[in-house]
């Protein structure tokens, strides 16, 4: 004896591969409602880079008076059901452009770091490499800062001078 088909006719298995399974669109939403707190997270003026609608702003707004854990999952529910309807190509260039920036701060808070590391150690050598990179830099306040941080650095103190030799590279650097 024959077994019917178990998903009936061919109509219903083309169905059935149309729709998505309710654990993808549970994976969707649980995605959709993580870059909505991503967004909530972020500074207001980042924020403001973001391509969103008004009433993703509102329910954004929202959410900073919702101080109740069980109201507060409700609403996120509600922020992830708003970001269907958002330019989310839009807002993942912004992030993008947002994490580069990032990038470039942090690369060049490093550079500048190696730098007053070198000065540091170096002395004269780098001292060379700082006047030509920064023109406007004060040789008598980097000199005498280079001084200070090898004297801390060789007393185990704090590195006070350091700090400022950093400060005074950045200052001269725009950053």
């Amino acid at each position: 004896m024959a077994r019917p088909p178990k998903h009936g006719t061919e109509e219903d298995v083309s169905l059935d591969e149309a729709a998505p399974s309710k654990s993808s669109r549970k994976r969707e939403m649980t995605a959709l409602q993580k870059l909505g707190a991503e967004i909530i997270e972020l500074s207001p003026a980042l924020r403001g880079r973001l391509p969103l609608s008004d009433d993703m702003l509102a329910a954004i707004e929202e959410m900073g008076r919702i101080k109740a854990h069980e109201a507060r999952r409700r609403h996120m529910q509600y922020v992830g059901k708003l970001m269907r309807s958002e330019d989310l190509a839009g807002i993942e260039a912004a992030f993008a452009a947002i994490e580069d920036e990032k990038q470039a701060r942090d690369l060049a808070f490093h550079e500048l770091e190696g730098l007053r590391d070198r000065l540091i150690e170096e002395g004269d050598q780098a001292l060379d490499e700082v006047l030509a990179r920064f023109p406007s830099i004060e040789l008598s306040s980097l000199r005498q800062l280079v001084r200070n941080a090898r004297r801390e650095r060789a007393a185990d103190k704090p590195p006070a001078s350091a700090r400022k030799l950093f400060k005074l590279l950045r200052d001269a650097s725009g950053r």
